[in-house]
């Protein structure tokens, strides 16, 4: 349009110039001794224009000649800037695809070529992010400290160094040094939310839980994180300062908290545990009713079926409502069976923990109905109970009653001595407890008996020569073992080239 307007005003200045002269008919002398020349007026106002526009024209050639110099510096400038920009572009797009040796070999380039203060941060920055991936923490910390000294004085170009190192240092678990260059940009200002969160996981390494508190609160107040999030925080935060409280800051920490926060689980089992502890039962009870009432949460059920027995009949009657709604619930009916347990209610608590069992099979239920069993005189069952409650706690097979262990092979035990370089065993006048692994349920009564079934030789009349009885060593008498030995075979042993067993060919004695 602009054109457009510009054309048609030249031709509107032609026309009116040419209107004008042709009615001015006058002559132009020029007197140059020895020279007089007579122009027209036309002719004398177009040579003027045309030297106008002869002498522009030079003086603008002459102008780009002079700046022939500049203009060549000017688009060497520009030439290395598009290449440092192509450079740094493919570094971070590489770093961003996962390409870290790659974007280790862009950047290294831009760093020892670029001039410019941003792009060698930024080129810093990208670099140690690199370097960090690869696992390279010395080149990651000479990059970050080149990208520390290229900001300079900039305030941006150093919060942002800070923040890039933090968040490197809080991935290698470091929260003690992320804590010293996140802390200035906290203090500087709370606007700063992405420091803000990183200084929320220094805290939380650090397990500083009042501060992991306060910056959830300060960052679900702004929207930064999501309501699940902040309430897991919460949840984890409060719980570990109502632990470290204990009851002299527990008024204070609990006012603190929201209705929903305070029927999280790991809380109310918090405050709960307080309140048992200074013999506030009631208040236990309602704490934890009130988080149950929310969700039927299988340690909230745990915790609220210990109680002393002369509360077990409220708290009975209290989980006997929530059946009613959750029938189903294992955790449910093993609390249920808990409760009747402590109120010696042994037909009901087996009924709960036997319905609790067909749902979900447990080692908290195996344990229970042991229990049961024992108080009710039923060792067997018992028995049953408590070595599968074992087997679940170890995820260790269940071993049958009376099985014997495989003997170990100890023909190469130093310790051990072999008889045959004896004329004669000694013999065993008391018997203790062996120590052989095969004789864990050994019984000395069983060898008794074994031993006085077994008929006894008279004694051989003495001789002449022969001492005092009194002198005589002592034979074994009833209920004495001659010898103990492990009986079992061992796996993959040839018996017969074992030094307790008779040689082919030989007399053993």
């Amino acid at each position: 349009m602009r054109a457009w307007f510009w054309t048609l005003l030249v031709f509107v200045g032609a026309v009116a110039l040419a209107l004008l002269l042709r009615e001015h008919g006058g002559n132009v002398l020029i007197i140059a001794q020895p020279w007089r020349i007579e122009l027209s007026i036309t002719l004398a106002v177009l040579l003027i224009l045309a030297s106008f526009i002869i002498l522009y024209m030079i003086l603008r050639v002459f102008a780009w000649v002079g700046g022939s110099p500049e203009r060549l510096r000017s688009w060497r400038s520009r030439r290395s800037q598009r290449r440092e920009q192509d450079l740094l572009e493919s570094g971070w797009i590489n770093v961003l695809e996962g390409r870290y040796a790659d974007a280790e070999k862009d950047l290294s380039k831009l760093l020892g070529r670029s001039k410019s203060s941003s792009r060698k941060v930024l080129a810093g920055l990208a670099a140690a992010r690199a370097a960090h991936h690869l696992g390279e923490f010395g080149r990651r910390d000479q990059a970050l400290k080149l990208a520390q000294d290229s900001a300079g004085d900039n305030p941006r170009l150093r919060e942002a160094a800070a923040t890039v190192a933090a968040e490197l240092y809080l991935d290698q678990n470091r929260p003690q040094d992320a804590l010293v260059l996140l802390q200035p940009l906290q203090d500087a200002s709370s606007r700063y939310l992405h420091a803000t969160r990183l200084l929320l996981r220094a805290h939380r390494q650090l397990r500083n839980y009042d501060r992991v508190y306060e910056l959830t609160r300060l960052l679900s107040r702004r929207g930064v994180i999501e309501k699940t999030e902040a309430m897991q925080l919460i949840e984890m935060s409060a719980a570990a300062r109502l632990h470290a409280g204990g009851a002299e800051g527990y008024k204070a920490i609990w006012a603190d908290l929201k209705s929903d926060e305070r029927t999280l689980p790991e809380i109310a089992l918090a405050a709960a545990a307080i309140q048992q502890q200074q013999g506030n039962v009631e208040e236990a009870s309602k704490i934890l009713e009130a988080a149950i009432n929310v969700r039927l949460e299988p340690r909230l059920l745990s915790a609220y079926s210990q109680c002393p027995p002369e509360h077990v009949a409220r708290r009975l009657s209290k989980a006997e409502e929530w059946l009613k709604s959750n029938p189903e619930d294992s955790a449910l009916l093993a609390a249920l069976g808990n409760l009747c347990l402590t109120g010696e209610l042994w037909g009901q608590g087996e009924f709960y923990l036997l319905r609790s069992m067909k749902i979900r099979s447990d080692m908290r239920i195996h344990a229970l109905l042991g229990n049961l069993y024992d108080r009710l005189g039923r060792k067997g069952d018992a028995m049953k109970h408590w070595r599968l409650a074992s087997g679940v706690a170890g995820l260790l097979p269940v071993l049958p009653i009376n099985r014997s262990l495989p003997a170990a092979d100890t023909r190469s035990d130093p310790t051990l001595i072999d008889v045959e370089h004896f004329p004669q065993a000694q013999e065993l006048h008391q018997v203790e407890a062996p120590l052989a692994a095969s004789a864990a349920d050994f019984n000395g009564e069983d060898f008794a008996q074994e031993a006085n079934a077994q008929p006894q030789k008279p004694p051989a009349a003495p001789g002449p020569d022969a001492e005092p009885a009194s002198n005589a060593a002592p034979g074994p008498q009833a209920g004495e073992i001659d010898e103990y030995f492990d009986s079992a075979p061992i796996p993959g042993v040839d018996l017969t080239q074992t030094s307790d067993r008779p040689r082919g060919g030989s007399d053993h004695r």
